[in-house]
């Protein structure tokens, strides 16, 4: 009996030392959205066919974050803390999504690139460093193939160049669905449509099965230094389709982000800050 006893106890430990080792796997996580900073300047900029919020903080060479799918520039909380203290930082919310308008028009890439084109114009920037997260890395590399002149650098994380880098259960991924939940609660309390969630979240799955669509040679033509960056647990995103990209995009650079996840910039503030600025400097 005592053995029995002593086996159950041993499994049941076996158990709980599992399950706190998954608890402290910060990939298998997703953490609240920091704070923002008290934003210097920030408005509503008549962008082609629509009112697009910006906020812009601290000053310097200037570096624009884009957000991805679902989500708004409240994401980069982390970044924006540490990047205004010697920068010029931009962030935006896309057409639709946080505190943007949107139109008739369907969801796009090279509508959102020419968006954010537009409020460079706005804000008389000539050239910026672009960070963008996923759907925001997408139209980091859209801009580099159509609009090389406004960057200076590119650093794009968890993009995807065609429909078949996204891996077929993203949504299935319980961190996930958490981020899909999280993105609805704060698109109703930020959308100038808050009731509108579930028709923008089916008009941007529609987007994500067709687009994007690049090319090998689409990807050979760009001149723009670009850093690619992908957590080595994430969610959504083939790692294979990732290093494809840094073999097509010439003089790229990749980087695989330790213990880190779709959601790597609010998993590792840290080491994510650390890599723009590698990839700001040539490192």
């Amino acid at each position: 009996m005592c053995r029995v006893a002593a086996g159950i106890l041993m499994f049941f430990s076996a158990v709980l030392m599992a399950a706190n080792v998954h608890s402290a796997e910060r990939w298998a996580k997703l953490p609240a959205f920091p704070p923002m900073p008290p934003a210097k300047t920030s408005g509503m900029a008549p962008v082609n066919d629509i009112k697009m919020y910006y906020a812009e903080y601290g000053e310097g060479e200037p570096i624009l974050f884009i957000h991805g799918g679902l989500g708004s520039a409240d994401v980069w909380g982390y970044q924006v803390a540490d990047f205004a203290k010697d920068h010029r930082v931009i962030v935006a919310d896309s057409r639709g999504h946080g505190r943007s308008t949107r139109s008739e028009q369907p969801f796009g890439y090279d509508l959102m690139t020419s968006d954010y084109v537009a409020l460079l114009d706005c804000l008389k920037l000539d050239k910026v460093t672009l960070v963008g997260w996923s759907d925001g890395g997408i139209i980091g590399i859209d801009m580099a193939m159509k609009n090389p002149e406004r960057l200076t650098h590119v650093v794009a994380q968890a993009a995807n160049v065609t429909t078949d880098g996204v891996k077929s259960d993203a949504t299935d991924d319980e961190t996930f669905k958490e981020y899909i939940k999280a993105a609805g609660e704060a698109y109703r309390k930020l959308s100038p449509t808050p009731n509108g969630y579930s028709a923008f979240f089916k008009q941007m799955v529609a987007m994500w099965g067709s687009q994007p669509a690049w090319t090998a040679d689409d990807l050979g033509k760009i001149k723009v230094p670009v850093t690619l960056a992908i957590g080595d647990h994430d969610e959504a995103v083939k790692r294979d389709h990732t290093e494809m990209m840094a073999k097509q995009i010439p003089g790229s650079k990749l980087v695989i982000l330790k213990d880190a996840s779709h959601f790597a910039m609010l998993q590792d503030p840290e080491g994510y800050n650390a890599m723009i600025r590698d990839a700001m400097t040539g490192k």
